[in-house]
């Protein structure tokens, strides 16, 4: 129970952090003005950017990620059906990095041959 806990509490902590810092902070490399733009304007520029494959993803992993802070002791199968879900999602935000780091790598490749 112990490792399922350190999980759901990384898996929120990833999140928060890459949409909190991550995410911003590419669009500032990227010089992108949407410093002052509310998140879903955000997440639209940085899908049409390519770094994101969906905004819709993006939400849908934020929405696992609140679903965590209820608490379903009286429903195990809801619960298990949440952390099953964060699984996938730890492989989507493993994948949402990936993607990030590339095409951060192709832009500066680009930019020093270019």
């Amino acid at each position: 129970m112990q490792d399922l806990d350190q999980f759901i509490l990384r898996f929120g902590k990833l999140q928060d952090a890459m949409g909190m810092r991550l995410l911003p902070a590419v669009l500032m490399a990227l010089q992108e003005p949407f410093e002052d733009r509310p998140m879903l304007d955000k997440l639209h520029r940085l899908e049409k950017l390519g770094y994101l494959d969906s905004a819709a993803q993006w939400q849908e992993l934020r929405a696992l990620r609140n679903g965590f802070a209820h608490d379903y002791p009286d429903e195990p199968e809801k619960r298990a059906a949440l952390v099953n879900r964060a699984m996938e999602g730890s492989r989507e935000l493993e994948a949402i990095l990936d993607r990030i780091e590339q095409r951060l790598g192709e832009e500066n490749a680009g930019g020093v041959s270019g």
